[in-house]
């Protein structure tokens, strides 16, 4: 939430609060000043790419209009045509799975993999008029959102700066300290005497302290929920919880994709990438029994992966109420031979679902693109801010003098060892976190102690190591 403290190191020696955690609030003054001072230029990545990818729905549905929309006609035509109509025209690689027009107006999206040039961990979309097999277009589609080349861009922006695997370690390194920032922002807010929060009436560096915990205040419970849904999808912290839902029984099932004659009993894979969109009973009779099932649009019918499978058909509908539910069909027969319910998913599976829509604005539409949109600009100025006070806190030819080591030293042990074990349990489930918070400590101590030996080490607040 803050990059910089939110008092000066003489405000730091007398805690505006009484209580036992009075002796926390120069550890928590610290910690928030210098996670601030080094994670914010990873945050400030993170937010303005996030803004981008709030409005980038909205700016997909205006360079792709031609792709995504047709006039209305009178009749559609079976899918089994338009599927026809989308392979004649790229008879490239295979289906990978048909996304049937959602609503009258819109296109069917004809989704092909192993085509050559497009990424192998994403499909080619191809689009066709509904009610006349016109095919308006083809273009590379990402993810389960149908994201196309600008969202795909902007997201790969947001999650990875384009440089793969190893980009992602920024945007981990964000979420993992963001809750952590904000977190300290508001214990220190709080446990300021009421007049020194003011904005009215105040300039410089108390005016700009105003503003930045006003509106840190007001957007805290935001950041805390992006960094908690961030972690989620991440790579290490997104394992660990993956593992921690896994053990629970809370992970997200899939419908079983063996046809008939197999085991049905439970809930397995789903379906892979089919070679065919035809098997057996076609797709016409596989989403006619889809629809008797009650699963409305939008729909994804993923053909068999091989003769030992089935058809599986899937809500795809991200934004609320959330439609998820999805069946298995059996090629041969048309009948169904399993399904399963979104209000079947485990508790913590359905608000890991909810909470990745709400991170990524599918949830609740344009109204959770805005909302996204705000807390991405307000985190631009509360690192604006933040820096601006580090600035402010100089003197002379000083920039930003730092703020007093010893505060752990001041810590009663009856509230130090238990907050070591909680960083020690945290750092190790969310390892972006405790590594670098692991070096800035040895580091930390290392200065400190050659301050020390030089005769310059401070504790508590006048002084403060220039």
């Amino acid at each position: 939430m803050t990059t910089a403290p939110s008092t000066t190191p003489a405000e730091a020696s007398r805690p505006a609060a009484r209580g036992r955690w009075a002796p926390l609030r120069p550890l928590v003054l610290r910690l928030h000043f210098y996670a601030g001072l080094l994670v914010a230029p990873f945050l400030l990545i993170a937010a303005v790419t996030g803004l981008l990818y709030a409005g980038s729905f909205q700016a997909e549905k205006l360079v792709y209009d031609h792709e995504l929309t047709v006039p209305v006609g009178e009749r559609e035509l079976p899918v089994s045509a338009q599927v026809a109509a989308a392979r004649k025209a790229h008879p490239e690689g295979t289906v990978a799975a048909v996304r049937p027009s959602p609503e009258a107006g819109a296109t069917t999206r004809v989704l092909l993999s192993g085509v050559q040039g497009v990424d192998p961990g994403h499909t080619l979309a191809v689009f066709v008029d509904p009610y006349t097999g016109t095919v308006r277009g083809a273009l590379e589609q990402y993810g389960a959102t149908g994201a196309l080349p600008l969202r795909t861009w902007i997201d790969e922006l947001h999650r990875d700066l384009h440089l793969g695997e190893t980009g992602r370690l920024y945007s981990e390194l964000a979420a993992s300290w963001l809750w952590v920032i904000a977190g300290g922002g508001l214990v220190l807010w709080f446990s300021r005497r009421r007049a020194l929060r003011k904005v009215r009436g105040t300039s410089g560096r108390r005016r700009t302290l105003g503003l930045h915990g006003t509106v840190g205040v007001w957007t805290a419970a935001g950041f805390l929920f992006l960094s908690a849904t961030g972690l989620t999808w991440s790579t290490y912290a997104g394992a660990n919880i993956d593992e921690l839902r896994t053990s629970l029984g809370q992970a997200t099932p899939s419908v079983s994709a063996a046809a008939a004659g197999g085991d049905h009993a439970g809930h397995g894979t789903a379906a892979g990438t089919g070679g065919t969109a035809e098997h057996g009973t076609g797709l016409d009779k596989v989403l006619a029994a889809a629809r008797a099932e009650g699963l409305g649009d939008p729909v994804e019918i993923v053909p068999p992966a091989d003769a030992d499978s089935a058809y599986v058909v899937k809500q795809i509908q991200r934004s609320w109420p959330e439609k998820q539910d999805s069946v298995a069909v059996d090629p041969a027969t048309g009948q169904v031979t399993d399904e399963l319910r979104f209000a079947d998913y485990p508790v913590l599976a359905k608000l890991t679902r909810w909470g990745i829509d709400l991170h990524t604005g599918s949830l609740f539409g344009l109204v959770n693109q805005i909302a996204l949109a705000l807390l991405a600009l307000a985190l631009v100025l509360l690192i604006v801010w933040g820096y601006r006070m580090w600035w402010q806190r100089g003197r002379g030819s000083a920039f930003g003098r730092p703020i007093p080591r010893g505060a752990w030293a001041e810590v009663p042990p009856y509230l130090l060892v238990p907050a070591l074990a909680a960083v020690a349990v945290l750092g190790w489930f969310v390892p972006l976190l405790g590594i670098p918070l692991a070096a800035f400590l040895a580091v930390d101590i290392l200065l400190g102690e050659i301050a020390h030996r030089r005769g310059r080490r401070s504790y508590g607040g006048a002084g403060g190591v220039k």
